[in-house]
């Protein structure tokens, strides 16, 4: 499955914990890319790389075909529909953002854009736009309840469908 949103919501945080809970392989794409170096050059604005994403996309064919694979990344437009189940779109309150983006060292155009992006739902509405509609998922991940409730809300997914497809 695919866990996207905003810089800073806890994509991480809940995938490597759902890995750890399931025993299926969380890949976090900025660290894949990094170690591959899977990039097409450097943007100066945002003092980032640049995504390869056809090269992304074929370090990771093989691995998703086996399946059982969490997805941990904030965009995912160029991602085959086909290969996610479901799709979970996490969502922060701005405060908690701010604070938490702040303290990663996001500072100007590169902080107020990734703010922006979560007021107007940008990931969210990639993702409705990318997938169908009724494997596309938001959830609030705020505190430390949310990320519990987003656990085993995803853990009762799994088994029910593990269920139906075994």
């Amino acid at each position: 499955f695919f866990a996207l949103g905003t810089p800073g919501v806890g994509k991480s945080t809940l995938g490597k914990e759902l890995a750890s809970r399931t025993g299926l392989t969380y890949i976090n794409v900025g660290d894949l890319a990094k170690e591959g170096e899977l990039y097409e050059g450097f943007d100066e604005e945002y003092e980032c790389p640049i995504l390869d994403e056809d090269r992304v996309i074929d370090e990771l064919e093989d691995k998703m075909r086996e399946g059982g694979v969490i997805v941990d990344y904030h965009g995912c437009d160029f991602f085959p529909e086909q290969w996610f189940h479901i799709v979970f779109v996490l969502r922060t309150d701005n405060s908690y953002l701010y604070d938490r983006l702040e303290s990663r060292g996001y500072k100007g155009k590169k902080l107020q854009d990734n703010i922006q992006c979560e007021i107007f739902q940008t990931l969210y509405e990639e993702a409705m736009l990318s997938y169908r509609e009724e494997i596309v998922h938001q959830l609030p991940s705020n505190t430390p309840e949310d990320l519990e409730r987003n656990l085993d809300q995803i853990m009762q997914w799994i088994e029910q469908w593990m269920k139906d497809n075994n």
